[in-house]
C-alpha cells in the first residue's frame, strides 16, 4: 500500500548531521516561520569553519538573493544568541542550485523524471552507487531507472544523493522562476 503524504513527510530527512543538526534544530523553526525550508546544512573546515546553509522557499522551491540575505540576517541573530560554534566562522547561505542535493523524501518525488546519483550507506548486491532517472518514491523506497533496470532503494539507507547536471535539467531550471542565489558573511 502506498504511503500517504504525511507518512512520506515523516521519513527522516538527511539535511544535516552532528553539530550541523544541532544548528538546524536551533534555526529551523524561525526559517519555517519565514516561509523557508532547509535543504542542507554543512560545517566544513577546522581553523576557519564555514557554516553552509542551503535553503529554499517552501511554496515554490526558489531562492533569490534577497531571500538569502533575509535567511542570513535571521540565522545570524539566532547564532549570536545561542553561540553554537566556538570562535569565528563564515556563514554561507545559498540556494540548493541546479544539480542540488536530494535530502528529503519529497525531493525524490519533486524531481522524478530527472537523472540523479544516489549513494547508499551500505552496499546492495555489492553496489553502493546508482545513477539513473528518478521515478519517484513508493513505500519509503526511491525508485530509479538505471542502465540495469529499475531499482528500489530504501530512503533510510541513502547516504547522499544529488541531481546530475544535464541539458534537460538546465532547460527545466530556466523555465522555473526564482533562479539560484547565494550570500556569504563572516561571523566573529
Amino acid at each position: 500500500m502506498p504511503k500517504s503524504e504525511a507518512q512520506v513527510a515523516s521519513l527522516q530527512a538527511k539535511t544535516s548531521e552532528g553539530k550541523a543538526a544541532e544548528i538546524e534544530s536551533l534555526i529551523a523553526p524561525s526559517l519555517q516561520a519565514m516561509g523557508f525550508e532547509i535543504v542542507r546544512i554543512v560545517i566544513s573546515g577546522q581553523r576557519s569553519p564555514v557554516l553552509q546553509i542551503m535553503a529554499e522557499r517552501a511554496l515554490d522551491g526558489g531562492m533569490s538573493v534577497d531571500d538569502c540575505a533575509a535567511v542570513s540576517k535571521a540565522v545570524s541573530a539566532i547564532l549570536d544568541v545561542e553561540d553554537p560554534i566556538t570562535g569565528s566562522f563564515t556563514l554561507e547561505v545559498s540556494s540548493a542550485g541546479i544539480d542540488r542535493p536530494l535530502t528529503r523524501a519529497k525531493d525524490f518525488q519533486r524531481f522524478a523524471g530527472f537523472e540523479a546519483r544516489v549513494e547508499m550507506a551500505a552496499p546492495i548486491e555489492g553496489r553502493r552507487r546508482f545513477t539513473g532517472r528518478l521515478k519517484g518514491l513508493s513505500d519509503g523506497e526511491v525508485l530509479i531507472e538505471t542502465a540495469d533496470g529499475e531499482r528500489r532503494l530504501a530512503f533510510e539507507g541513502i547516504a547522499k544523493a544529488k541531481l546530475v547536471l544535464t541539458d534537460e535539467l538546465i532547460a527545466a531550471s530556466r523555465m522555473e522562476s526564482g533562479g539560484g542565489a547565494d550570500i556569504n558573511q563572516t561571523k566573529a
